[in-house]
């Protein structure tokens, strides 16, 4: 008994923890101004709790990223499943619902980005969109390397990008998923297959 309360107190003080960070990421002006510190004191767990549960800062971040993604993630899949649209539309549907999300979610994206994880390319959410994408993209007429232009479309929503068009530039999230639509449109070409090149094996 005393173990299964344990193990409860453990879900509901990481259930706490998340809510907070994201809770602080979300009201923050800068990712870097929010601390361990500010968490533990806004989950009211100790500042080891944290540590113990998550490892450190970006182990942290990566937690609520995670729980942040997971409904999204699921819609993708399940749009993807339903495949009722062309593979070009549900190319730009799925940088969309990466751009909306990271547009929602840029302190706590930008956070990721330097959170001290050596690169963003090796988070595993970074991995999840690039294989979904290039999965797609290798089904595009005129795509010759499918998993390069993941990388590159990619590219063109990083969250540090996104944060500064946004919160530095005034630029809407309207414009920018228009812009985000048109500059796909230009990288995917008319959708014939380029004279000698080749779709990755």
């Amino acid at each position: 008994m005393a173990q299964r309360t344990e193990r409860a107190d453990a879900l509901r003080n990481r259930e706490a923890v998340l809510a907070a960070a994201d809770a602080l990421f979300a009201a923050s002006d800068s990712p870097h101004s929010v601390s361990m510190d500010d968490i533990a004191a806004a989950a009211g767990v100790g500042k080891g709790t944290l540590f113990r549960r998550f490892g450190d800062r970006a182990g942290l971040i990566g937690a609520v990223i995670a729980s942040r993604l997971e409904p999204v993630q699921q819609a993708v899949r399940e749009a993807q499943d339903a495949a009722a649209s062309a593979p070009r539309q549900r190319v730009l549907d799925l940088l969309d619902a990466s751009l909306r999300f990271k547009i929602e979610n840029r302190n706590l994206m930008s956070a990721a980005e330097d959170a001290g994880l050596g690169s963003p390319y090796q988070a595993e959410h970074y991995g999840w969109w690039h294989g979904i994408l290039r999965d797609t993209l290798d089904q595009v007429p005129g795509v010759p390397a499918a998993d390069f232009t993941a990388h590159a479309l990619l590219a063109a929503i990083r969250a540090d990008l996104v944060a500064h068009l946004i919160d530095g530039q005034k630029m809407s999230p309207e414009a920018l998923r228009s812009s985000l639509a048109a500059y796909v449109d230009t990288v995917l070409g008319n959708g014939s297959e380029p004279s000698g090149t080749r779709k990755e094996a």
